[in-house]
């Protein structure tokens, strides 16, 4: 969807400025419940934020469905959604933040260019079944799937919207006047039996779906909402238009009864010539070909019933309409997939003799990925409210700490054998002991927005701009100053490396003004204006490694990497962009991890790609390596091996994916390496530990 500025809903389409600690830029669209914006993370990854309008925010009852559409959206961890990567259904106006996907949606693209041909409707269908297969493996049914909720992204169709609802827009409302659906593309039993609707009901909706993108209209057509209702009850489909290869596949998806529809792997099984060769490129109008393709044989549909007769029946299907349901919550659970709150007490880790795979659980209440570091003899990990330890031999807990609740979004901080819990901003610093997490030093500073630590000091950029360096071993504040052209500095750091890194792009951007600072003084070691929007993504040998993005959709187009000594710069383009993409560097080698599950091996040296891999994840964490292996902690809770030379996937952990789901992580914890292990969490709560020298044995 195309960012816009001024347009939404009322007054409420460029307010609030923030949702969270994300600044809302533009908005994409607005709805009957909530305005969705373009923002953009502190690491800037681009998001697309639902803030939900003020009148719903003070209805208790809506705040409620919106804690379960959260829930049902963070489930879905398939390659054909948008991930959730953060949301606070109890914010004054509450709020949900996806990946930002570009990309027009299936209404718009239609309205735009016409009905899809038909190679373009084979692997469309084929993409939105995969969808379904993955959003109803985790307990999910989305209910309002249509075209305005599938996107066509340049790497196939996403599904989204797994809540938002429009009751201004239909005059279908239940007494409480809460929708569960859009006429056109909702299922008999929708109409019928509205408690009992289950997987099936979304195959339906597909096959509406797939009708309109081979025709522009639905199967079932008319200005009134309750004609609409009949004709899905009681006619037949009209599938005028439709590809005679697709017909009778899209008849069974539109079957009267849910038993008598296909399932989501059945549909896949008719199209698995398609999937097995999937090719979204035609989606996108500006990457066609100007061949056209031949014309194909269409499916002439039945006539439509007579007026008179639908008339007559009008009066029992406005019965039915009464029961109608529409959007106000767009998912639900299936039966038997409720959520579990751990309990109090913490269970004993599983453990061996000597060092074996280990698995905490239940450290603390509810669910969600802990955060973590490893100091020495300690492995510190934080959740909000609480920072604890545990021992990386065996996972017994060591000891606890409570904090100010607040999101986690990065591990603890640590140096030499003190532990810096992480914060959000504020004006409190703590240190505490790694060993028994006493508290060393407290300190009252003034308001800063971000934290790094470099070098044994911290360094805490102010509301203001300012930077201060603090002495980690102390707290004692050593210098504040400003860095020159970095208005705002959000220091990237490196482990091994003593300096941090201020970014700061042109307005058009073309260039990046890149400096480094010594964290002891304040003092710019030096800067330098390199060509390109650049975000750094790591240090070695004396070379300080970027990801060139894209200044629009902040797509990764490139490595770069640039040598201070010397004033080098080497850049490696990528064959094909790669959107929200996390990256680490070991010797002169770049490995990316791209949303969707792509992972690539850059070598600057050679100015070659070595090696892709596609990993069975939707969204995954920064990568981590030893040189050796690449490892990523995945949305269900997996951990995940990668052989560094050959780019083989050797080894993967089982998934470990939560049920409470009601606040979610703004990023998913990297996995932490020490002395051969490897050590993650998992949405579950669970943290665990197993040999980063034999992932085949996992």
């Amino acid at each position: 969807m195309t960012p816009q500025r001024n347009t939404g809903a009322g007054a409420e389409a460029e307010l609030p400025e923030y949702a969270g600690h994300y600044r809302l830029e533009s908005c994409l669209g607005s709805g009957g419940m909530g305005v969705v914006h373009l923002a953009r993370s502190t690491s800037g990854m681009k998001l697309a934020v639902k803030v939900v309008h003020a009148e719903f925010a003070r209805d208790p009852e809506f705040r409620g469905r919106f804690r379960q559409e959260v829930a049902a959206a963070r489930r879905v961890s398939g390659a054909f959604t948008a991930p959730v990567v953060d949301a606070d259904p109890e914010a004054e106006r509450p709020w949900m933040a996806t990946l930002f996907i570009p990309g027009p949606t299936l209404s718009e693209q239609v309205k735009r260019n016409g009905p899809m041909g038909p190679a373009q409707l084979r692997r469309l269908m084929a993409g939105l079944a995969e969808a379904l297969r993955d959003i109803h493996r985790v307990g999910v049914v989305h209910r309002d799937l249509k075209p305005s909720n599938v996107l066509l992204a340049e790497d196939g169709p996403k599904v989204i919207d797994f809540g938002i609802s429009r009751p201004k827009d239909s005059e279908l409302r239940t007494e409480t006047g809460k929708l569960i659906g859009t006429p056109p593309f909702m299922a008999p039993e929708q109409f019928r039996r509205p408690r009992e609707v289950g997987p099936a009901a979304d195959i339906f909706a597909l096959g509406s779906v797939m009708v309109h993108a081979a025709t522009g209209r639905g199967p079932f057509d008319s200005d009134s909402p309750y004609v609409v209702a009949y004709q899905v009850v009681h006619d037949e489909p009209d599938l005028t238009g439709v590809p005679k290869e697709l017909g009778p596949l899209v008849l069974r998806c539109l079957a009267k009864e849910p038993e008598d529809r296909p399932t989501p792997d059945e549909l896949m099984r008719e199209l698995r010539s398609v999937a097995a060769s999937y090719d979204t490129q035609t989606f996108i109008p500006a990457q066609r070909t100007g061949d056209a393709p031949p014309p194909e044989s269409r499916v002439v549909g039945p006539e439509r019933r007579s007026w008179r007769r639908l008339r007559r029946h009008l009066t029992v299907a406005a019965g039915a309409l009464v029961l109608i349901a529409g959007g106000a919550l767009a998912s639900a659970e299936l039966p038997g997939r409720g959520s579990e709150t751990a309990p109090k007490a913490a269970a004993p880790a599983t453990r061996s003799a000597g060092f074996g795979p280990w698995e905490a659980k239940s450290v603390f209440k509810g669910g969600g990925a802990p955060q973590c570091s490893h100091a020495g003899g300690a492995l510190v990990c934080a959740r909000p409210g609480l920072v604890f330890a545990l021992d990386p031999s065996h996972g017994s807990v060591l000891w606890r700490h409570s904090v100010t609740k607040a999101p986690t979004s990065a591990p603890p901080l640590v140096s030499g054998a003190l532990v810096h819990p992480p914060t959000n901003g504020g004006r409190r610093l703590e240190a505490l002991d790694a060993a028994s997490g006493t508290v060393r030093w407290q300190r009252n500073v003034p308001e800063y927005r971000v934290m790094r630590l470099v070098d044994g000091m911290l360094l805490l950029t102010g509301a203001d701009g300012s930077v201060s360096g603090v002495d980690s071993a102390t707290g004692v504040t050593k210098w504040t100053r400003r860095i020159a052209d970095q208005a705002a500095p959000y220091f990237a750091t490196f482990p091994g490396d003593r300096l941090a890194y201020a970014t700061s792009t042109s307005d058009d951007g073309s260039s990046t003004k890149v400096t480094a600072v010594d964290p002891r003084t304040g003092g710019v070691r030096w800067d330098v204006r390199l060509k390109g929007s650049l975000e750094p993504c790591g240090a070695s040998g004396g070379s300080v490694f970027f990801r060139a993005v894209d200044s629009v959709y902040g797509d990764t187009r490139a490595v770069v990497r640039y040598v201070p000594g010397s004033g080098a710069t080497d850049r490696v383009a990528l064959p094909v962009p790669l959107q929200s993409a996390h990256a680490t560097v070991y010797g002169s080698v770049v490995y990316l991890l791209a949303a969707g599950g792509t992972l690539k091996a850059v070598d600057t040296a050679t100015g070659r790609q070595l090696w892709s891999v596609e990993l069975s994840l939707s969204r995954g964490s920064a990568p981590v390596t030893d040189g050796s292996h690449v490892y990523v902690t995945a949305a269900d809770g997996r951990l995940l091996a990668v052989d560094a030379r050959r780019g083989t996937l050797v080894g993967q952990t089982r998934a470990r994916l939560g049920t409470n789901a009601d606040s979610v992580a703004a990023s998913l914890p990297p996995p932490v390496l020490a002395d051969g292990h490897v050590y993650a969490a998992a949405p579950d709560g669970t943290v665990f530990a197993v040999d980063g020298r034999d992932p085949a044995r996992w």
